[in-house]
């Protein structure tokens, strides 16, 4: 194998990016143009590029969120970098077209908060990434990568995402769910909804206004945890653009979310174990999702269902630092820490 190692100098002067229009959508491996957050990507050097994002002001999933002041959605950065990865390493660093990136793990934290604040952006965003691979001899194919991005608003540094992934062929990746399945998978095209769900969570209790975007059923309060269904309704054009044989992981970190708000809420005394039932409760305020980091163990299937836990822990200095495991078929398949913040205090900037 042979590891392409990078420089971390970088230079004074970036290439200058275009965001007049978002790239070929195929770039991004999205269906709906709509769906697509990049605008441009540029070489800076060798196995390093940076892109331009468009942020939209409007958008059915990333824009619905309750907390005041409304600041752009920690997700929806998060998935402007995955994009830009996948683009950038279609590119520039060599990646073919078809190939499939499995996430094995993930880290993404924001800083710097003010500077998201919609409509106070202090400069067009944009997102430096570096990637490492390792190429097979024989091939010249890459079989792991590893990226690390640093995401900007004007010259505002707002946050780090890294990621480590696995490159597959599309045969490859069919023999590989096949292994793990037994059986050939279902595509989410094929269902409607989740069996047995009678209701989900009330909006308002995860930071949501619409319903269609919640993902969470069936909360059970302990003293120690909060168990859910994932549920995410297959209609729900941002978490499904296309077709899939199990649930994408940006579902599962929305869930990872949705919980974490949950638990902290009934931390902070907003939210009770009748009141996440009945949507009674004042919900989660002006809590914001600032970090996000874990692994993914296997795929989650659309045909099994799959049960979230929240541990719950006091919050410290402010901040709520929430673990919440991923289980199907009693096995654990992910494991994400979600970090949730106040940001009333961000009102008065």
């Amino acid at each position: 194998m042979t590891t392409q190692v990078l420089e971390d100098a970088v230079p004074t002067v970036l290439p200058a990016l275009a965001y007049g229009r978002t790239i070929e959508r195929s770039l991004a491996h999205r269906s709906a143009i709509s769906e697509v957050f990049v605008t441009d990507v540029q070489n800076v050097r060798p196995m390093a590029v940076t892109a331009g994002i468009h942020l939209p002001l409007t958008h059915l999933y990333y824009s619905d969120h309750r907390p005041r002041p409304k600041l752009h959605d920690s997700l929806l950065l998060l998935e402007a970098g995955r994009q830009a990865s996948i683009a950038g390493g279609h590119t520039n660093a060599g990646v073919p077209a078809g190939t499939v990136a499995i996430v094995h793990a993930f880290q993404f934290s924001l800083r710097n908060l003010s500077a998201l604040r919609i409509g106070g952006e202090p400069g067009p965003p944009r997102i430096d990434t570096d990637f490492f691979g390792k190429t097979a001899r024989h091939s010249g194919r890459f079989r792991k990568g590893r990226l690390e991005q640093r995401i900007f608003m004007g010259d505002v540094h707002v946050g780090d995402h890294s990621m480590d992934v696995l490159f597959l062929k599309g045969d490859e990746n069919e023999i590989l769910r096949h292994a793990q399945r037994g059986t050939p998978a279902p595509l989410s095209t094929e269902f409607t909804e989740w069996p047995g769900v009678v209701r989900r969570v009330a909006p308002e209790l995860v930071g949501r206004d619409n319903p269609l975007n919640v993902v969470l059923t069936e909360p059970e309060f302990t003293e120690g945890s909060v168990t859910a269904q994932v549920v995410p309704r297959f209609d729900n054009p941002a978490l499904f653009d296309h077709s899939y044989d199990h649930l994408p992981a940006m579902a599962l970190v929305e869930a990872a979310r949705q919980l974490a708000l949950l638990t902290a809420g009934a931390a902070s005394g907003s939210t009770s174990g009748s009141g996440a039932a009945s949507g009674s409760g004042s919900g989660s305020g002006d809590l914001f999702a600032v970090g996000y980091e874990g692994g993914f163990q296997r795929f989650a299937e659309l045909d099994v269902p799959l049960t979230a836990t929240a541990e719950r822990t006091p919050a410290s200095d402010g901040r709520h630092t929430v673990r919440v495991g991923f289980r199907q078929d009693d096995q654990e398949i992910a494991d994400l820490t979600v970090t949730v913040v106040d940001v009333s205090h961000l009102n008065g900037f």
